[in-house]
């Protein structure tokens, strides 16, 4: 394919520098290059620190919502200092600075929350009072739900810190995501938890690129890495989150299936304590993912009521 990327002008390709999301770079980089015949050095791989992960001391819904992992890769975007971003689809705003758009995704990994502690296998089998550290207010609210024995401990950090804390005793288990453990080849210490007992965050495993709009260029060349199935159920899982103002302060859980032509929708709400759980499915045709989306979050917005969140 005829670009403007080339290995005298690479695509310059921006992401957080954890070793998950170089790891996300890497293979968004190795697909480029199958699909279009091109070596390694017609991409230069950026790295760029974001808020989310300046900031290690204080829980992110104390910093702000939504775009802590992303605003200044979107920035870099913008001053035309990467060309395209890579980004864990759950940390992205669901309105895009202007200028921006996200229509390339990757296939989705497995989206299933994973129970990580050297001591137990699974949630009933934590004693009592048992410490489990977690920063996503979502899975604290979920086993708050379950467990309202559990005593729960701010966990930030990447994948390697919050394995750490756990060798240090700090926590006796914690939760990562499946598909971060599965494309850092860590996925042998993971006891993934049905999406029954725990519904994951909504674009959990999935891997987007944003570019700008008006880049032809690289619109082109991610066209042939577009997985369209991946895309149709985030759109509907980013609609939800949408209707609800969700932020990394809101516990939401969301989750697409696909059938064919056909869509069904998990979502739910929690109170951060707990204490109130509304939960349901919704069914229809593919093509109207986002509509559905839309609905559900409309749907259990109106049987929350307002300050359901406080």
């Amino acid at each position: 394919m005829t670009t403007q990327y080339s290995i005298d002008a690479p695509l310059k390709i921006g992401t957080r520098g954890s070793p998950l999301a170089l790891a996300q770079a890497h293979e968004t980089r190795a697909r480029l290059m199958a699909a279009h015949n091109l070596p390694e050095a017609a991409f230069t791989i950026e790295v760029i620190q974001t808020t989310g992960d300046a900031v290690q001391d204080r829980p992110l819904s104390e910093i702000g919502g939504k775009g802590l992992f992303t605003k200044e890769i979107e920035q870099a975007l913008l001053d035309r200092r990467i060309d395209i971003a890579v980004h864990s689809m759950k940390d992205v705003a669901t309105v895009l600075p202007d200028g921006l758009v996200i229509d390339c995704t990757l296939p989705r990994e497995d989206v299933r929350d994973a129970f990580i502690s050297p001591k137990y296998k699974a949630i009933e089998d934590l004693p009592k009072g048992a410490v489990i550290g977690t920063s996503s207010l979502r899975r604290r609210a979920q086993l708050l739900s379950m467990r309202p024995d559990l005593k729960l401990v701010e966990f930030r950090g990447n994948v390697q810190t919050r394995l750490k804390k756990l060798d240090d005793g700090v926590a006796v288990a914690t939760f990562l995501a499946c598909a971060g453990l599965q494309r850092l080849g860590n996925f042998d210490i993971a006891n993934p938890v049905s999406t029954y007992v725990m519904l994951p965050a909504c674009a959990q495993g999935a891997i987007g690129i944003e570019r700008r709009k008006d880049d032809e260029a690289a619109a082109l060349l991610l066209m042939a890495i577009h997985h369209a199935a991946t895309f149709t159920r985030i759109s509907c899982e980013r609609a939800f989150l949408k209707e609800l103002d969700g932020s990394c302060r809101t516990p939401i859980g969301g989750l697409a299936e696909l059938d064919g032509n056909n869509l069904r929708f998990l979502g739910e709400i929690i109170r951060p304590d707990g204490s109130e759980v509304y939960s349901d499915i919704w069914r229809g045709q593919a093509k109207d993912a986002v509509e559905i989306g839309a609905a559900a979050g409309r749907d259990l917005r109106a049987r929350g009521g307002e300050g359901f969140f406080a």
